[in-house]
């Protein structure tokens, strides 16, 4: 049996929320840097234990370091669809069956749906079977698609392209979604089955028995100074234990990561492939707001070898909303490429500023998604553990949707844990019980068959027309065959391996912001409610903190200053005068991922921060 918590996990909360957090900030550490036989004397940037062992540094002698534990049926770590979904069936299925099983949600956000950015525009499929009685509930889906239309953009024109039925694309039958209140919905529901929610508690760390299994997890410590030194209110992180554990972080969790080395789970799959999503929510003259209406486009800004594409949704919540966004495809070349200035530049195209001229823009954030499809699919089940939702990649790129089989991924989990967690003796070789039924499950639904069908269309981009050549592939072969070709196309490879040198490569020119349709990074992250503890460690972790000058900065000019949305990340000349260091703005972070993904040395490992950190999203 689990060791029993001296505090109850409610207890421990009131405990921090009495505590005053101090901000003792610690001269900053140095060391010394050596290149090409002259030497600099550097910042030292990264301060956190994962890459500075706590138990090698005498600051941390003598720090009680004991963590309290509770246990739980099943733990699930992320409150996004996936996990509240698993959660509420799990929870149905012992109402239906009259048994006890305890089910605790550990999510990072302060409130759930607060780290949630989605389009989104969300097909119902799963939430008809996980409520049939939705709308009787209240979901908050108040705008449904009355008119769909996709469009190719050159410099100033827009060409028209048929939504024909049986495209991926279209969008009858479908809603325009506020996710984050969707979610927020979905864990209201999720309460009054009894499901235990626990808000603005990062699971920071993956526990394993004896045996290898999974036993569950531990949250993150809190009260570490920004040099990594304990503060005088410093507090270990509570263990949560569970029979099954449910990863759903969302898509690139830093917990997935470490799973996918200690279980092998992607020996047989080809490395994932992602994008990076940024979306804003501007209030419009209602006399160009069109509820209900669905735009998509492709082409301009971004030339032919570039993926990626737009949306504009007009959305029905009692007043002139619409949501925009821009996706480009992290398998980009050039590092002079910024997603978030091409963001920018799209939306004076014509076609798109007409819509937003005299609104007012009072949202921004931004996240990574997973691209890869079918043949990125990791390996879900292993002892003590399961991956759902957009954690191993569930999202069908195609129709720009995810949310309807992250639900159902959760559900089918739920669905194969709920007999075994139950069962007097439930036959498990290993302390942590391993559920094969689940991916088993996965392969015989409409998630397997509906990811197999599009299999081809994001990989058929890499062709010399690129765009041009997608499409086609998509109009004759998806539109015709329904992925039936017997041939499965491969991705180029990991997005971190695909950057050219700067040398190689023309800097874009990009316009200055306009204040009207076009803005600053700095002032857009201030519209996502961003905001962590500044006496922390930087949770942006490099492995090296050498390496982002001699590598990022030397050959690739330093990408990272243009891929995060976010200005977490900028060259700054040393105090000395003499080169560049790196500077990491940890507290404007928006947990996309982006830089742990795209970085081309793969020396940045993102972790979470402190609970409750991040950005505040009201309905992204």
């Amino acid at each position: 049996m689990f060791p029993a918590s001296r505090y109850s996990i409610q207890a421990q909360r009131c405990i921090r929320a009495l505590k005053t957090v101090q901000a003792e900030h610690a001269p900053p550490q140095h060391y010394t840097w050596r290149r090409n036989c002259s030497s600099a004397v550097m910042p030292r940037i990264t301060s956190h234990y994962t890459i500075f062992p706590r138990d090698k540094d005498p600051r941390w002698e003598g720090v009680e370091m004991e963590r309290f534990a509770d246990e739980a049926d099943v733990v699930i770590v992320g409150g996004g669809p996936a996990g509240l979904s698993a959660a509420i069936r799990l929870k149905q299925l012992a109402k239906e069956q009259e048994k006890e099983l305890r089910v605790c949600l550990v999510e990072k956000a302060s409130q759930i749906g607060a780290h949630t950015l989605s389009g989104a525009c969300l097909e119902p499929s799963a939430l008809n079977e996980l409520f049939p009685d939705w709308k009787e509930r209240g979901a908050p889906l108040n705008t449904p698609v009355t008119e769909d239309l996709f469009s190719i953009l050159t410099e100033k024109y827009r060409i028209p392209v048929p939504m024909l039925p049986g495209l991926p694309m279209n969008n009858h039958g479908n809603y325009i979604v506020r996710l984050g209140h969707f979610v927020h919905w979905l864990g209201e529901q999720a309460e009054e089955l009894g499901v235990e929610i626990y808000p603005g508690y990062a699971a920071a760390e993956v526990l394993f028995h004896e045996d290898g299994s999974v036993k569950g997890i531990a949250t993150n410590d809190v009260g570490i100074a920004k040099d990594g030194s304990p503060k005088d209110v410093f507090e270990r992180g509570m263990e949560l234990h569970a029979k099954v554990t449910l990863f759903g972080e969302g898509c690139h969790g830093h917990l997935a990561k470490q799973l996918y080395r200690q279980f092998n789970l992607r020996e047989n799959c080809e490395p994932q492939t992602y994008a990076i999503g940024l979306k804003e929510l501007w209030v419009i003259d209602e006399k160009k707001w069109r509820p209900g209406r669905v735009e998509h486009s492709v082409g301009w800004p971004l030339n032919r070898n570039t993926y990626g594409g737009s949306f504009l949704y007009h959305l029905n919540e009692g007043e002139p909303l619409v949501a925009l966004g821009f996706v480009v495809g992290l398998d980009y070349t050039n590092p002079y490429l910024s997603p978030f200035r091409e963001f920018q530049r799209w939306k004076h195209h014509p076609f798109v500023a007409k819509t937003l001229e005299g609104g007012d823009r009072i949202a921004y954030g931004a996240r990574a998604l997973n691209e890869g499809g079918y043949q990125c699919l990791p390996k879900v089940t292993f002892p003590g553990g399961m991956l759902i939702g957009c954690s191993p990649g569930f999202m069908n790129v195609p129709k720009i949707k995810g949310t309807h089989t992250a639900m159902k991924s959760g559900m089918l989990a739920a669905e194969a844990i709920f007999p075994k967690v139950t069962a007097e003796d439930p036959a498990s070789k290993t302390a942590g019980l391993h559920i094969p039924e689940y991916e088993d499950n996965l392969k015989k639904s409409w998630i397997w068959k509906e990811l197999y069908a599009v299999r081809n269309i994001r990989p058929s981009f890499h062709n010399y027309f690129g765009l041009y050549g997608g499409m086609v592939y998509t109009g004759v072969f998806y539109w015709i065959l329904r992925g039936k070709e017997p041939w499965t196309l491969k991705h180029a490879g990991l997005d971190s391996a695909q950057l050219k040198p700067a040398k190689e490569c023309t800097p874009i020119e990009y316009p200055k912001p306009d204040g009207k349709l076009s803005f600053d990074l700095l002032s857009s992250v201030a519209l996502s409610g961003t905001n962590h503890e500044g006496d922390q460690p930087p949770h942006l972790t490099l492995k090296d903190d050498s390496i982002p000058v001699a590598n990022n900065l030397a050959i690739y000019d330093g990408p990272e200053q243009r891929f995060c949305p976010a200005g977490v990340y900028e060259y700054v000349p040393l105090e000395t005068g003499e080169g560049m260091r790196l500077q990491i703005n940890a507290q404007n972070c928006v947990h996309c991922k982006t830089c742990d993904i795209k970085d081309p040395s793969q020396n940045i490992n993102w972790v979470v921060p402190e609970g409750s950190g991040g950005p505040a999203y009201n309905g992204l």
